[in-house]
This record gives structure tokens, sequence and C-alpha cells, in this order.
């Protein structure tokens, strides 16, 4: 039997190590899923700031002439409304309108895109990109994640934490927009963007330089910041109603499905799935990816099945869980999974299978968290 290639390592490893973290494998890679304790880190991220190495994530470049047409013809959001300078959450899609991966574009200049996927998808990524840029004309394809190591400074305190290492402007920054600059002295990119759903700044800098400018974080500010691992990412984004690659969407949901029909650039032509979201819009899709809380104890775990409340199909399984976690801020069950649309409507009451045991829960609105209405946000429908 062959044995599984060693797990990669992002330049921060050997500073998690040291400092104690519990690492895990994740997506091939060797990554902290904890240092203090996942409710620790999660509610310092809520209440003032948390640092995070996200530099597992992967960088691919699309640069020539055709640049934006090429980015058009890929990706489902309408790159055509960025300005250099701006960022927008999208996705990379199927025929058949389902998930390739979903991304973040950056605007770098006219002709200068930067894509930056999930970590265990870069090299499925790149390849498919690859097999069908040729068509976009004066354009090529780089994979440049080796270039970058990425941090995430997540949390209200976020922008005092940052600021006083970088000349750039933070508080003139709008959500999903980014500078160039020096951070602790190192140059590199600051961008307003992250998946907590707490304000905070993502941070690129040259892998050997990395371990500076973490502890020149962990340092700075009248905060105190603590080092978070992928345990307190997930519950966060999870509370804020963000979808995860390989839980809640894949290439067996479309985008429409996944409630993320805002990532569509309906009137842009010719981008790869368009045909059958048009199709899906106008026909109804036949499910939806809802939020939900439980209402008896218990925690719905991905795979979990779901079954309808009604006595008279209650041993009908019409989906399965996708996501759930005990919120540390709300201090209840949540969850996501994919119903039928008519069971989809909040107030809707469904059971969870909970190893054989059936535990009631309620369909309720996402994102199951907001953050003060005063901070800065990302626009989104939810």
């Amino acid at each position: 039997m062959d044995e599984p290639p060693p797990l990669k390592k992002t330049p921060l490893n050997s500073r998690h190590r040291a400092s104690g973290a519990k690492m895990v494998a994740f997506g091939g890679w060797d990554m902290p899923v904890e240092y203090s304790g996942i409710t620790a880190e999660h509610l310092a991220v809520r209440r003032t700031a948390g640092l995070f190495d996200v530099s597992h994530m992967g960088e691919l470049e699309i640069a020539g002439k055709d640049a934006l047409g090429a980015v058009q013809m890929l990706c489902s959001n309408d790159a055509s409304k960025l300005q250099p300078g701006q960022a927008q959450y999208s996705a990379l899609l199927t025929a058949r309108g389902t998930f390739v991966d979903d991304l973040v574009v950056y605007r770098l200049r006219n002709d200068h895109f930067l894509l930056v996927v999930n970590a265990a998808n870069i090299v499925k990524d790149y390849t498919w990109i690859a097999e069908r840029i040729g068509s976009a004309g004066d354009v090529v394809i780089m994979d440049a994640s080796s270039r970058y190591a990425l941090l995430s400074v997540q949390g209200p305190a976020a922008q005092h934490v940052v600021q006083p290492l970088t000349g750039v402007d933070l508080a003139s920054m709008a959500y999903y927009t980014f500078a160039h600059g020096e951070i602790a002295n190192v140059r590199g990119t600051i961008s307003r963007t992250g998946y907590t759903g707490e304000d905070g700044f993502e941070i690129f800098v040259p892998p050997q330089q990395a371990d500076r400018v973490w502890q020149a974080v962990l340092a700075s500010g009248p905060e105190n910041v603590v080092p978070c691992g992928l345990g307190a990412r997930d519950t966060l984004r999870l509370e804020a109603g963000l979808r995860l690659y390989g839980n809640d969407i894949d290439d067996t949901t479309t985008a429409l499905e996944a409630g993320l029909g805002w990532i569509v650039g309906w009137s842009k032509d010719g981008f790869i799935g368009a045909d059958a979201l048009r199709a899906q819009k106008t026909k109804g899709a036949s499910r939806k990816l809802a939020g939900f809380e439980l209402l008896e104890p218990g925690i719905a775990r991905q795979g979990y099945e779901v079954y309808p409340s009604s006595a008279t199909t209650a041993n009908e399984c019409v989906g399965k869980v996708t996501s759930g976690t005990q919120t540390p801020t709300l201090k209840k069950s949540i969850g996501m999974a994919y119903l039928p649309q008519a069971s989809a409507v909040p107030g809707t009451e469904f059971d969870v299978d909970i190893r054989g045991r059936r535990i009631r829960a309620r369909v309720v609105p996402m994102p199951f968290y907001k953050r003060r209405a005063t901070e800065p946000r990302a626009p989104s429908p939810e």
C-alpha cells in the first residue's frame, strides 16, 4: 500500500508547534486546530481580536490582455464591476452550475487578477482553469501560492491592532478592498476581508517574513490579540452563515441551492454554468440550504440525517446536515442542511437523527449571528 504524501507545512508551522498549538491534518496540511481552546479563541474574535494562519490557502494569478474576459468566463460573479484595489466573493462552477470551488477574486490591475482558493483544491482548481483558459485569448495562469503567506486578523479590535504596524490608512478602506504597503516593516498587501463574520484584515507577505509579522501582530495594539486555530475559524464562519466547501457546497450543489445566487453575475454572458443556473432559476430549485437550531439538547454533526416531523412521512429521509456546532456566542446548537423548498421556510420544524435518537429542530434565518451595524461588512442579501 502506498504511503500517503507528507503533510505540507505553512511558513509558520514551527511557530505553531513552539507555541503549543494542537496540530491536525487538514486538506493535506499540518495546521493548528486550537491554541487556548476553541471556545476561548472564538469569543476573543467576537469581543476583541484573533490571529489566524491561513497560509495554506492557494493563490492563482491570471494575467494578460484578455485576463478580464477569462475571469468573466471562469468565475460566477461579475468581475467587470471591480476596479484595481477591489475584491469580490465568487465561485468556479461546473456546466451544471455546481461548485468546483468558492474563492475571492482580487483585481490587482486592469489585466491582472489574483484568485484565493481553498487549500485542498489548489491543484484541482489550477488544472480546471488551465484546461479552459486557452479559449479566452491572450492570458496565462500561474500558481503563485508559494510566493505568499497569509495571516488573518479578525475581530472588532482588528483595525486598532493592525494600524500601528502600517502606514496604510485602514479606516478609509471599505470592506472587500485592499492596498499595498508595509506591515511591520515588511512589504505586503492588506485586504479588508475575512470569513468569520467580523471586521478584519488579511495580510499577504513573503513566506520568509511571515513569522516576523505574526509576532508583531500578537504584540500590537491596546487589545489582547490571541492566536487562533481552524476550530474557532469553523465555529465563527458557521455562526455567520458562511458556507464551507466540502461541507455546505461541492460539485453536487448549485449556487442557487446554496443560497448564493448573489455571487452570480446574471447580466453577464458566457460564464461556465450560466445556462444551468438560469434554467434552475426559472424552474425553481427543488431544495435549499437552510439554517436551523436544535430545540432539544444535542449537536447536529455533518452527515446526520434529517426527517420531516409529520407522522405520515417521518421515516423518509429528506436531507443531511452539512455543518453543525454548539455555538459559543449564542450558546445553542445550530447547523445547516439541504431541505426541500417547502420545508426550508423559517419556523418549519423537522427532526435530526443523532445516533439513533430523533431531535427536534427548527428552521431559522441565516446568518445566525450579525456583528454591529456600524462595522464594515461585505455585501450580501442575508
